[in-house]
C-alpha cells in the first residue's frame, strides 16, 4: 500500500527519505562534474545491474560528452536486506575495456563488497583510468574501504528502497528513495 507518508513493501514500512527533486538536482551536478573531468576522453560508463539502471539512465541524460554505456550484473543480496557476503558475476561487460577510461556506476555502496569486487575485476583490463560514481553511500556500513570519486548522497546505515533500489525485487519503480521505518 502506498500513501504520501509511507509505503509498505513485503510487509515492511518505509517512509520518504530523498525526494525526486533532490535526486534530480544532485544527478545534474554529477553530470556536469563528469563532463568536466572526462572531456575528450570518451569514457565507458558501466552500470551495475539491477539497481543502477534508473540512476544510470538519468545520469546519461545529464552527461553531454561522447561516451559508451555497458552493464554488468552481480549478485550479493538475493532477496534479503543484508548482503550474503559472496559476490558472483551473472553478466560480464561486452565492450572492449583495455586502455579505456572506465566509470563504474552504482546505485548504492554500503559494505563495499560489490564495488571492491568490480574494481579488482576492472583493473585486470588495464584501463587508462578507473572511477566510481554512486548515488548513495553508507559510510558507516563500509567494511571494504574503497575510494569513491563521485557520491550523490551520504546516508545512514539504514535500508533504503526506490529509484532502482529494491527489497526482494519490489520497489525499484518508486520515483523517490524511502527509508525503512524503525520498529518500536
Amino acid at each position: 500500500m502506498y500513501t504520501p507518508d509511507s509505503i509498505e513493501v513485503q510487509g515492511e514500512r518505509f517512509t520518504p527519505f530523498i525526494t525526486k527533486e533532490q535526486i534530480s538536482t544532485r544527478i545534474s551536478f554529477l553530470g556536469k562534474q563528469l563532463d568536466k573531468d572526462f572531456a575528450n576522453l570518451n569514457p565507458i560508463f558501466i552500470g551495475v545491474l539491477n539497481g543502477s539502471f534508473i540512476f544510470l539512465a538519468d545520469l546519461m541524460r545529464q552527461v553531454q560528452l561522447p561516451c559508451e554505456v555497458d552493464f554488468v550484473k552481480l549478485s550479493s543480496y538475493g532477496d534479503k536486506k543484508v548482503s550474503s557476503g559472496n559476490v558472483t558475476t551473472l553478466k560480464k561487460v561486452d565492450a572492449r575495456l583495455e586502455g579505456r577510461h572506465i566509470i563504474l556506476v552504482e546505485d548504492i555502496v554500503d559494505t563495499g563488497l560489490s564495488i571492491n569486487y568490480m574494481l579488482k575485476e576492472m583493473r585486470t583490463y588495464n584501463p587508462a583510468s578507473l572511477s566510481v560514481v554512486t548515488l548513495l553511500h553508507k559510510n558507516k556500513a563500509t567494511v571494504h574501504q574503497v575510494e569513491l570519486d563521485y557520491v550523490g548522497f551520504e546516508i545512514p546505515n539504514s535500508f533504503v528502497l526506490g529509484y532502482g533500489l529494491d527489497y526482494a525485487q519490489h520497489g525499484r519503480n518508486l520515483g523517490q528513495i524511502y527509508i525503512l521505518e524503525n520498529k518500536k
